[in-house]
């Protein structure tokens, strides 16, 4: 396929499936969006097939076709793993996906997608090293180096949410159980029901995350404390991250990431918990809102690729 190749992107969500069809100069040619019918394997390999097919009626070309989606697929077993759309867990996605379309499917991680979107022409365009944040419903994170997504041995690279909250103080430790079976996970902190846990914590109400923001926003002591401390341990986990990959990049993304309050004196704060004498790397909200993952996922064919 020439330069002009047509880029598909699906981004499978346990409520929406989102599709997008990108030119070859990452111009949107067209988009779908359905429903999810995420208790039945079956009928979500029917529905992305038939959302393709419909978006490339749309256009009157055919594309290439990636996915994003939560989990991975396991390196060992060839089946999905860690999603939560339980039901593509233990399923064989990507051949399922390749036979319904009739053509190879890359799969990655949305938190992948996510990243590698914000490296080709999003807010880490340009830079050599790039960390993804997803700060929503979950924590997740994607590593993307030269513009490419680096998945790692176990296809876990970048999952920075399923480790221990840095430097604990005493009242944070031992923190709250996570899915994955482990205690204090940065997910338990910084994920939205970790934000207004912390606020219910110290004033009795439970509010979510775009309440507290609204109320530290009109003044509310009890609301802008919950945010200082969210951006506290914000700060102790990307120092962590600084540490071990040091990107030139870090985007953040996911509903939390549209917290103005969180980007001020966050990068200081990151320095201050760093293992280095100055800390230049640049911290920044998303290019492409809500349509990174989906852009992402379409990102996953590069030039001169065909299915």
């Amino acid at each position: 396929m020439t330069c002009d190749i047509v880029r598909i992107g699906v981004d499978l969500g346990g409520a929406k499936i989102e599709a997008i069809a990108l030119g070859a100069d990452g111009e949107t040619l067209a988009r779908r969006r359905i429903a999810t019918p995420a208790h039945d394997y079956t009928a979500i390999v029917a529905a992305v097939a038939k959302l393709v097919g419909d978006l490339e009626s749309d256009i009157g070309r055919r594309g290439v076709v990636g996915v994003g989606a939560p989990g991975a697929v396991s390196t060992h077993t060839g089946l999905v793993k860690n999603s939560n759309t339980v039901v593509v867990n233990g399923k064989p996605l990507d051949v399922d996906l390749a036979q319904a379309l009739g053509r190879s499917v890359r799969i990655a991680n949305d938190a992948n997608c996510f990243a590698l979107s914000e490296a080709v022409d999003g807010a880490g365009r340009g830079a050599g090293v790039v960390f993804g944040v997803i700060l929503g419903t979950g924590v997740g994170g994607g590593v993307v180096v030269d513009g490419r997504i680096v998945e790692g041995r176990n296809r876990v690279a970048g999952e920075w949410g399923h480790t221990p909250l840095p430097w604990m103080t005493p009242q944070e430790y031992p923190g709250a159980p996570c899915f994955c079976g482990h205690k204090g996970c940065i997910e338990t902190f910084l994920c939205g029901a970790g934000l207004s846990r912390d606020y219910e914590q110290r004033s009795g109400a439970r509010r979510p995350a775009t309440e507290i923001a609204a109320l530290a926003a009109a003044g509310d002591a009890g609301a802008r404390e919950t945010l200082e401390r969210y951006q506290d341990r914000l700060a102790r986990a990307l120092a962590m991250v600084v540490d071990l990959i040091d990107p030139d990049v870090i985007v953040l993304g996911g509903g939390l990431s549209n917290i103005s309050r969180l980007y001020e004196g966050l990068a200081a704060r990151v320095g201050e918990n760093a293992f280095t004498d100055a800390f230049d790397t640049k911290i920044l909200p998303n290019a492409h809102g809500d349509s990174s993952g989906v852009r992402g996922a379409a990102w996953l064919w590069r030039a001169g690729e065909a299915g």
